[in-house]
């Protein structure tokens, strides 16, 4: 039997009972379905889940804009799952922190597969969390505590999805060291994820947003053109 919480959120009832039946039969005993906005705002309030399922079309409010209020409270990875299939759709939510967007209709293993490769990145993180020391990076301005999961600028709190949490980790980990697109997609979604370039560059356009003092001419996460990108600590600039 697995632990982990899971929240279910659809309008459609009928696909609530399928995935509900699916990820039972996979040991999953920990599962909340809502079938509204309201309903699974009123359950994120209430306790902690690993993962979340979310669907975009809700009869009270847009998926993506839940998505949203759900990113002010909580870095708990986000997964779409839902028939807006355009580029358009997949980009606007990974935009707004999703962690993954599948569209309908679906395998249901494959939504299993997902979810699995979710929570074993954050079983990784907390093995390293508990058994790391002194895994604190301060230049000044900004500073990483991979241990705290915490990122502050200029002493505020910077708040972030778990993968862009993870993606600006692993770049100071390897500082002024060159990575391609797909390079870190590998590293921080993992090689078996079904994603694609544009998901780094998003979460890196993020994190800018978040860092940069000029977004459009950043100075930490620079982009090489061509090759991909790298990590100048600002204490650093100076060495590019």
């Amino acid at each position: 039997m697995k632990n982990e919480t899971i929240l279910l959120v659809d309008d459609e009832k009928g696909l609530l009972k399928l995935v509900e039946t699916i990820l039972q039969k996979e040991g999953f005993q920990h599962i909340v379905l809502t079938m509204t906005a309201a309903e699974a705002l009123t359950q994120i309030s209430r306790r902690q889940f690993d993962v979340i399922i979310l669907d975009v079309m809700l009869p009270d409010m847009d998926g993506f804009e839940l998505c949203r209020e759900i990113r002010k409270t909580t870095t708990t990875p986000i997964l779409f799952l839902t028939a807006r299939s355009s580029d358009f759709d997949k980009l606007t939510g990974l935009a707004l922190g999703g962690d993954d967007y599948i569209t309908k209709p679906f395998n249901p293993l494959e939504v299993v597969a997902r979810i699995q490769v979710q929570l074993r990145r954050q079983r990784m993180n907390r093995n390293q969390n508990e058994t790391s020391v002194g895994r604190v990076f301060d230049y000044g301005a900004i500073c990483i505590n991979k241990d705290e999961g915490r990122i502050t600028r200029n002493g505020t709190e910077v708040a972030c999805t778990s993968k862009e949490f993870e993606l600006l980790a692993f770049l100071c980990e390897n500082p002024n060291r060159v990575f391609t697109v797909q390079q870190l997609y590998e590293r921080v979604w993992g090689p078996f994820c079904n994603g694609d370039d544009k998901t780094v560059v998003i979460h890196i356009s993020r994190l800018r947003k978040k860092l940069e003092n000029d977004p459009k001419q950043p100075d930490i996460i620079v982009n090489l053109r061509g090759i991909g990108y790298k990590f100048i600590p600002p204490s650093m600039e100076g060495e590019r």
